[in-house]
């Protein structure tokens, strides 16, 4: 974690888009566990550290295609 993110606070508005997901999605994760804690700065001011969002990321496992139907080599001989 650098120091750099680690005093950066993120919005609902911008960490929904950081996702390209609802606002409604942002606060759904939240109620379920499955996103980082956000931190009340005062009243109804609610924000997410982005390194704690960054560190979030890091963890979560690619959906990358690891078996593919093609002949590799027809394809290189391109």
């Amino acid at each position: 974690m650098n120091s750099y993110t680690e005093n950066l606070y993120l919005s609902v508005d911008q960490v929904a888009e950081r996702f390209s997901v609802s606002k409604d999605t942002i606060w759904r994760w939240k109620r379920q566990d499955e996103f980082p804690k956000p931190v009340k700065l005062g009243g109804t001011t609610t924000r997410w550290r982005l390194a704690d969002i960054e560190e979030w990321e890091g963890q979560l496992t690619c959906g990358f295609i690891t078996c593919l139907d093609v002949d590799v080599d027809a394809m290189m001989a391109r």
